[in-house]
C-alpha cells in the first residue's frame, strides 16, 4: 500500500512535528532517570510541610497588605454606571 503524495508544506509540518516529538522524548529520557537510588528521610516531609505553610502564610499576608487595592479594583470592575434621566 502506497501513501498519497503530500504537498511540500504539509510534509514540512509533519517533519517538524516528528522532530519535536523525537527531541522532546530524548530530552525527557535524559532528564528523568529510570531509577532513582535516593532516600527520603522523615525530615524531608517536615521540610515540605514548612514550605507549604510558609507559602500559604506569605500569600495571605500579601492579600492582607493589598486588600484595599484589590477591593477597589474588583469594585470598579463590577460597578454599575448610573444613567441620568
Amino acid at each position: 500500500m502506497r501513501l498519497p503524495k503530500l504537498k511540500r508544506g504539509v510534509q514540512m509540518k509533519r517533519f517538524r512535528l516528528l522532530l519535536k516529538l523525537i527531541l522532546g522524548y530524548a530530552i525527557f529520557l535524559t532528564v528523568v532517570p529510570p531509577y532513582a537510588y535516593a532516600y527520603l528521610d522523615p525530615g524531608t516531609g517536615s521540610y515540605f510541610l514548612q514550605l507549604l505553610i510558609g507559602g500559604l502564610l506569605g500569600a495571605l499576608f500579601s492579600i492582607k497588605m493589598f486588600w484595599k487595592n484589590i477591593k477597589n479594583f474588583l469594585g470598579s470592575l463590577f460597578k454599575t454606571k448610573k444613567v441620568n434621566k
